[in-house]
């Protein structure tokens, strides 16, 4: 609050200056002293009570540039009483801020470049193979705080409260889904003061229900007054920039805490470049400022994902400039608008690691073609554009939801959340399928490059399964990664397990050696007459993986047999 009262203070009394005519001359005579004390200390109070009514209502930050606005009226009104040689220096000071406002309104046509350099990122042709031993988070937020809801009997005196904003987090290591506990309006707030906690619920399990986690919180969103989360950082926070809505971080013990993402202006008001985070306990309201580099390990968000989406937004339209953003738009990449969270989805990679997705496609309307893709770091910012196989034109993320709506149409389902994976070598857009009243239905896998292979189940790896037996029937390769290098062996079969998938068999064999295979009976047709005991001679990949695809397959005493199998490539989501 001092920064605060400081800030203020000298915000008044260069107002004051500016409008009091200090020589004391007026047009109309010369102000007698007792004339300019009143004059002095009404101009001076009033602005002084002004400035803070300003920032306490409308939490507007205090940065030196947001004097640019006021600054010419002040002027031009000292210009007006003042009289002599202060009339003329006030009536300058008053056209250099005219001049100075104009600059800040027209700064985003001449800082079109620093914005994109601020936003440039590191260029690849896909992502790095995932291990699909684990579980992808693939659990849509609709259908998650849809349960949350169901669940809400779990928290005390249930009519002071509502759910609030639904947010993905790595906590102990688990990928979940998190809801703060929400006051419903005034005087509920007036009659709770602080909400119980918070819901959780896995993002990996659909199955799962959602949890009550009790941990009072008195400084948040839907608080009012000085309780109220944005007002409480902002009064300890006046100067700094903030981009995007404040989120809840759960630590691994629990421990519910709110930030928000701060930086700088790009250039005078406009554009924005990430710096850090301010940090609330939400219990205590205690607070502080943290850089980027040393967030603690727990928080996942720290770049918010307004922030990310804006990042996006310069990097694919300021390419050449801001006029080839308006007009020719040469090499303007659009990001798209289908993401869970101001149009970018949080995604967990293989690292563990919360990053923002987005896919990019051409301004030309009526093209549903994919430029390319995106993944942020949501703890460093660092940013990395994927261009896929420059050789295979892809279907964008809002292409593979209108195939979801057509092949739903009767049912009135429809797509939510999609993420571009790389399974068994061909780019796929995963996305989950809900119903009209957001409950979820199944899981829709689509190819890219090639939109009418397609597979849905009730499960991530059912499809998955179904969508292989698809790439094969539609004449593409499942052969997965170019670094998976082959290998032979003879071997024994020590179990076999054959499950039915669709029309085909998947069957799992276990081997003397102590490793397992898996191969599809689509390509391998005699497969579903292996046993246990068989001697197999194969050409498999080595992928490293629990379940190693096969290639070429002798059964001693069945004539050989070939497959082309696969590895499974991707990226966790949220």
């Amino acid at each position: 609050m001092g920064q605060l009262f400081i800030t203020v203070l000298i915000t008044a009394i260069v107002v004051t200056i500016l409008i009091v005519p200090l020589t004391k001359k007026i047009p109309k005579g010369e102000l007698t002293g007792k004339q300019f004390s009143i004059l002095l200390t009404s101009v001076f109070l009033g602005s002084l009570i002004l400035t803070f009514l300003t920032v306490y209502i409308s939490k507007v930050d205090l940065h030196w540039t947001v004097f640019l606005y006021v600054a010419p009226v002040a002027a031009l009104v000292g210009a007006l009483f003042a009289a002599g040689a202060e009339q003329k220096l006030k009536s300058v000071l008053t056209l250099i801020s005219i001049l100075a406002l104009a600059y800040l309104l027209a700064a985003p046509i001449f800082n079109a470049e620093q914005k994109y350099q601020s936003s440039e990122m590191e260029e690849q042709v896909e992502i790095q193979p995932f291990d699909e031993t684990k579980t992808p988070a693939s659990v849509p937020p609709k259908f998650a705080k849809n349960k949350m809801r169901k669940a809400f009997g779990q928290v005390p005196n249930t009519s002071y409260y509502e759910l609030g904003h639904l947010q993905i987090q790595k906590v102990n290591g688990e990928f979940v889904y998190i809801a703060p506990v929400e006051f419903s309006g005034l005087f509920k707030w007036f009659n709770g003061k602080t909400t119980p906690g918070y819901f959780i619920m896995s993002a990996t399990d659909s199955s799962d229900n959602p949890k009550f986690m009790a941990h009072e919180m008195a400084y948040i969103p839907s608080a009012y007054f000085n309780k109220n989360l944005e007002r409480h950082i902002r009064l300890q926070y006046p100067t700094l920039i903030f981009y995007g809505d404040v989120q809840l971080e759960i630590d691994d013990e629990g421990v519910p805490y709110y930030i928000r993402t701060y930086g700088d202006f790009i250039s005078a008001r406009n554009g924005f470049d990430v710096k850090g985070i301010v940090k609330v306990d939400a219990k205590t309201g205690q607070s502080e400022k943290i850089a980027l580099a040393d967030v603690p390990e727990f928080i996942d968000g720290a770049i918010s994902p307004e922030a990310v989406s804006l990042q996006n937004s310069y990097y694919g339209n300021y390419v050449h400039g801001f006029w080839n953003s308006v007009f020719g738009k040469k090499d303007v990449k659009i990001p798209s608008d289908e993401g869970t969270e101001a149009n970018v989805s949080p995604v967990f990679m293989e690292d563990g690691e919360m990053y923002y997705f987005t896919d990019f496609s051409s301004p030309k309307e009526g093209v549903d073609s994919m430029l390319g893709y995106s993944l942020t770091h949501a703890r460093t910012g660092k940013a990395t554009y994927y261009t896929g196989n420059l050789e295979e034109s892809y279907m964008d993320s809002q292409g593979a939801l209108e195939i979801i709506e057509k092949k739903f149409i009767e049912k009135e389902w429809e797509g939510e959340m999609p993420i571009l994976y790389n399974f068994y070598g061909e780019a796929s857009w995963l996305s989950a399928v809900l119903d009209s009243n957001g409950f979820l239905q199944n899981y829709f896998i689509v190819s890219a490059a090639n939109p009418e292979i397609s597979a849905y189940a009730f499960t991530p790896n059912e499809a998955l399964k179904l969508y292989k037996a698809a790439l094969s029937r539609g004449g593409s390769t499942v052969d997965g990664s170019s670094s998976a290098e082959e290998a032979q062996l003879t071997a024994k079969v020590l179990r076999v397990y054959k499950e039915r998938v669709g029309d085909f068999t998947i069957v799992s064999l276990l081997t003397d050696t102590g490793q397992n295979f898996i191969v599809s009976s689509e390509a391998v047709p005699l497969a579903i007459y292996l046993e246990q005991g068989d001697e197999v001679t194969m050409t498999y990949y080595a992928t490293g993986e629990q379940f190693q695809p096969i290639k070429q397959l002798t059964i001693r005493g069945v004539q050989k047999c070939r497959a082309v199998a696969g590895i499974l490539n991707a990226f966790v989501c949220a």
